[in-house]
């Protein structure tokens, strides 16, 4: 029986000396280049030189090796195809029937403080043309680029003396599944635009999740292959496992404590919707501040920190039930405490965040946009009375979290929590009453309102006079903006205007 062959060049050798032994054993010759060569050699295999089939050497520092028509005709001869196989046989081709090969480590390399030179080095290029031209044969040729395949493999051939077409098939998907990401990953560090004419993605899956947002729904959970984020390379420092849910609430989460990079800031979410920020000189001060925005609402929702939580945080946040608490860092202390509620996702986060685009999938297409990473650097008064010091200082820090609330989005706070907090209103007036209420409910002090839009009238303003409302911050931009400038003239409430609408759907 005439061997056949399997062609072999892989970074990540995990798993491969065991599966070369097996090809051996079933009447496989082994092609090998570079490394490769070496290590199975070295493992007491007898692989050949991809030269002796080429008749070239390699060159340009092992860029050419593969690139021959003595590999690529082996690959892709079809054969059912009689013009096909006396063709490979008048140029004396050889048959290649099993190609296995991962890619130069590009993903893992392309976020190094490493110059563009250097990651350039890191693009493979025969190993993508290998795998496409023996993925497009699928008919005739194994192709394995995933170390987690070589078992399936391995009990095929045991069954049938070969893989199933339908095997072989699946593995030719997931070859272009790798190289579109792999392709994509590139294209973004060469190609520095923000809307190229195609839109590429390039994640790859860390786990499936038990479910989507419910439980009917299936879900999976993906990071980037090329670029850095809070989200990414957080760690699990004890609790079950994450939920959909769960990593859509850390990210806002997250966002909104990162908005406060000069202060110790703290964050409670419930639903994809802030209920308590707060920002203090204390970790325990500062939790116990953002616990007071909403003491009802917190009941089961996530905590994120911009600081090290130690034991006495860690004690008073076990008084309430959480799902998560997030935090850059945790003293030894907070989390043997922490640890003591078994079911408590306790997560250290690593990255700050660098999100540079929010995409939005509708049926049958993508909208693109730049993150909402901006505030106005030209506030402007509009009324006859000016904000104080104080005043002008918790407008802003209001303004910084009602980003994060979803349009219509209101946040009444007293500069250092924000007590009130009322979104997804389909009108301004309505947000505007849930949020005062929730704030007077709570606190008597003197109380800001930041709004994401304009006032359409000047009802807000009436109704922020009416419950106390010291100071407003809002974009203006109205038909009406006049009407409410007036009201505010009239209750002698200061009033800055920004210019910069922030939305959120």
């Amino acid at each position: 029986m005439s061997k056949k062959r399997a062609l072999i060049s892989v970074s990540d050798k995990s798993g491969l000396v065991d599966l070369a032994k097996f090809l051996e054993a079933n009447n496989y010759e082994l092609i090998s280049t570079g490394g490769t060569f070496k290590h199975l050699k070295d493992a007491g295999l007898n692989p050949i030189q991809i030269d002796e089939v080429t008749d070239f050497p390699e060159m340009l520092d092992g860029r050419v090796k593969t690139l021959h028509p003595k590999v690529h005709g082996g690959l892709l001869a079809v054969r059912s195809n009689e013009e096909h196989m006396k063709t490979v046989q008048d140029y004396e081709i050889g048959l290649i029937d099993m190609v296995i090969v991962n890619l130069y480590p590009f993903f893992e390399n392309v976020n190094k403080n490493i110059s563009l030179d250097e990651k350039v080095e890191f693009i493979d290029i025969g190993g993508p043309s290998m795998l496409r031209s023996a993925a497009k044969n699928f008919n005739s040729v194994t192709v394995l680029t995933d170390v987690n395949d070589y078992q399936i493999v391995k009990i095929e051939m045991e069954q049938n003396g070969d893989t199933y077409l339908e095997t072989r098939k699946k593995l030719a998907g997931k070859v272009f599944n790798l190289t579109s990401a792999y392709d994509a990953a590139i294209s973004s560090m060469l190609l520095d635009e923000e809307y190229p004419t195609y839109l590429n993605a390039s994640y790859k899956k860390v786990s499936d999740l038990r479910y989507g947002e419910n439980p009917h729904q299936s879900a999976a959970y993906y990071t980037s292959t090329f670029e850095n984020g809070a989200m990414k390379d957080f760690e699990i420092l004890g609790g079950k496992e994450l939920s959909f849910n769960n990593l859509r609430d850390m990210d806002l989460c997250w966002k909104v404590v990162n908005e406060f990079k000069d202060e110790m800031a703290c964050c409670a979410v419930k639903h994809s919707t802030p209920c308590g920020v707060a920002v203090g000189t204390s970790a325990l001060e500062t939790y116990t501040k953002t616990f007071e925005c909403d003491p009802i609402s917190i009941f089961g929702g996530i905590i994120g920190m911009n600081y090290k939580v130690d034991a006495a945080t860690a004690e008073e946040l076990n008084k309430t039930f959480l799902e998560i608490v997030m935090a850059t860092d945790f003293d030894d202390d907070a989390l043997e405490i922490l640890r003591k509620k078994k079911n408590l996702r306790i997560i250290k986060i690593k990255n700050s965040v660098t999100d540079k685009q929010v995409w939005v999938k509708i049926d049958g297409g993508m909208l693109v946009q730049n993150a909402d990473d901006q505030f106005s650097d030209d506030i402007k008064l509009m009324t006859e009375t000016a904000p104080t010091e104080e005043q002008r200082k918790a407008l802003l820090f209001s303004q910084r979290v009602v980003k994060y609330v979803k349009s219509n989005a209101i946040v009444v706070s007293n500069g250092v929590q924000a007590i009130g907090i009322g979104g997804g209103q389909v009108n301004r007036i309505w947000a505007t009453q849930q949020a005062i209420e929730r704030a007077k409910s709570k606190f008597d002090g003197e109380l800001v309102l930041a709004s994401d839009a304009f006032f359409p009238f000047r009802d807000v303003v009436d109704f922020c006079a009416q419950e106390g409302i010291k100071a407003i911050i809002q974009p203006g931009g109205s038909m009406k903006d006049n009407d409410s400038i007036e009201a505010a003239n009239e209750h002698k409430i200061p009033m800055l205007f920004t210019g910069m609408r922030h939305f959120l759907h």
